[in-house]
């Protein structure tokens, strides 16, 4: 049996890991706002303020994660060589090296401070977008699913964009609850994340988005996760909360309108307690990183996070409106109402849509000025989740990109899906329609991808 480790057997355990990886040789341009000074101000800080000599603290060294590791989560176009840099397989591979630490009781929980991020990459990948290319927090999802034999997975995001990377790639999972709260998308990339964008056919209410109005304080996003966010987790009973943790809500972000402090983000990570967080975004690089990522340290550490404050911060210099706690009170009410209703829902879904449910979407990569469209199929097993297909193409200007058709099969998938899956995988491979026809096989822990113009076949 797959270890695993309670929330009680977690606390034994004293140390709270840390992995640094500033990424020094990967960046999109030299003065892009994702860029290796993120976190070089951070580490400066933490070692001058001589956190890492406390007992509480423990370093970890990262590790490269597998193309393996990739694909168990990524469809990535024409195969995921072409799509990673040695950095991001060392940013997703610190997230396995804290897994392996929590899960062996070694810490008791863990951050990872790393870049690239990874919140925006989708199940697909054509490219960059939202500075993204592999989506970190699922990898790791995937690896504690597959390595430690977890099941329940909650993951809070707290960046300030919607994770819509991290919402496609379990939109169709009822074992995967996924909240994210962010700026409204009407005002701020990527322009999704609204309260009905709830999840796929067989795991409605199990994606609950929390648009925010610009301007939301301290107070809003609090009033959130203790209103929704907490009871929430209490009744969904995981296995494991993780969250994806983005630090651009801070007041002073360039690249956002939010107003949260770094007191405010320690406070958030004292009520929510995950298991290990991920860095995401956050681009004041000296006015709010080095504040936010010692708050968050330390209140993970058990310690006291009180006399982190930012330089410039006055306490009640940020109010919200009668008309702001008003619109953040309606929001959580209705996604309250949704995941009460969750499992009826689900059965009024299932009614409708019958064995199959098929949905279109375009997709734009606005790092590489990729567009992408995507045709899905799922089948509303009676089973299990069901297995789903992908069919993607897509094109950068006027030059068409390769394209594929992608089959993946559950982890805790039925008999009859895996059965199926394997087929339509066999019909396609002969149909020559798509330039590549992958196959995720994730009870077999196989991943293959077949070359229609060579007749060849790459495993993982």
């Amino acid at each position: 049996m797959a270890s695993r480790i309670s929330q009680a057997d977690r606390s034994n355990a004293r140390k709270t890991g840390l992995i640094f990886f500033p990424a020094f040789d990967w960046a999109i341009s030299p003065n892009h706002p994702e860029r290796e000074e993120r976190l070089l101000y951070t580490r400066d800080q933490i070692f001058e303020e001589g956190l890492m000599d406390l007992p509480e603290i423990e370093e970890h060294k990262p590790r490269l994660a597998s193309e393996k590791d990739v694909a168990r989560v990524h469809f990535c176009v024409p195969n995921v060589k072409s799509q990673v840099t040695e950095a991001h397989l060392i940013a997703a591979g610190s997230t396995l090296v804290l897994s392996d630490a929590l899960m062996a009781g070694k810490i008791r929980n863990g951050f990872a401070l790393v870049r690239p991020p990874g919140h925006h990459s989708m199940r697909v990948v054509h490219g960059n977008r939202g500075f993204c290319n592999i989506n970190n927090m699922a990898i790791m999802v995937e690896y504690l699913r597959r390595k430690h034999g977890l099941r329940r997975i909650a993951i809070v995001d707290t960046d300030v964009h919607h994770g819509d990377g991290t919402q496609d790639i379990f939109w169709h999972d009822p074992d995967v609850l996924f909240i994210s709260f962010h700026q409204d998308g009407r005002t701020l990339y990527p322009g999704s994340g609204f309260v009905e964008e709830m999840g796929g056919p067989n795991a409605l209410g199990r994606t609950l988005n929390v648009p925010l109005p610009p301007g939301t304080t301290d107070e809003g996003i609090h009033y959130v996760l203790e209103n929704l966010v907490m009871p929430v987790l209490d009744e969904f009973g995981a296995d494991l909360v993780l969250n994806s943790a983005g630090q651009d809500n801070h007041y002073t972000d360039p690249l956002a309108n939010m107003r949260f402090s770094a007191q405010g983000y320690a406070r958030l990570n004292e009520i929510l307690k995950p298991a290990i967080a991920v860095l995401e975004g956050g681009y004041a690089i000296e006015s709010a990183l080095p504040y936010v990522n010692m708050g968050i340290i330390q209140a993970m550490a058990g310690l006291d996070y009180s006399h982190v404050i930012e330089p410039d911060y006055v306490k009640g210099r940020f109010q919200q409106t009668r008309e702001m706690n008003l619109a953040i009170e309606a929001t959580v009410g209705r996604l309250q109402d949704i995941w009460e209703s969750r499992e009826n829902l689900v059965a009024i879904a299932r009614e409708e849509y019958g064995q199959f449910y098929r949905t279109r979407k375009r997709i734009f990569y606005d790092t590489d000025m990729i567009n992408e469209s995507q045709m899905e199929t799922v089948r509303l097993c009676d089973e299990c989740p069901g297995y789903n297909t992908v069919a993607t193409e897509a094109a950068r200007g006027y030059g068409k990109l390769e394209s594929a058709y992608c089959i993946s099969i559950p982890i805790h998938a039925c008999k009859s899906c895996k059965e199926d899956a394997h087929e339509e995988f066999e019909e396609h491979r002969l149909e020559l329609k798509y330039d590549y026809v992958n196959l995720q096989d994730k009870p077999a822990d196989v991943y293959k991808s077949y070359n229609t113009r060579t007749r060849t076949e790459k495993r993982y």
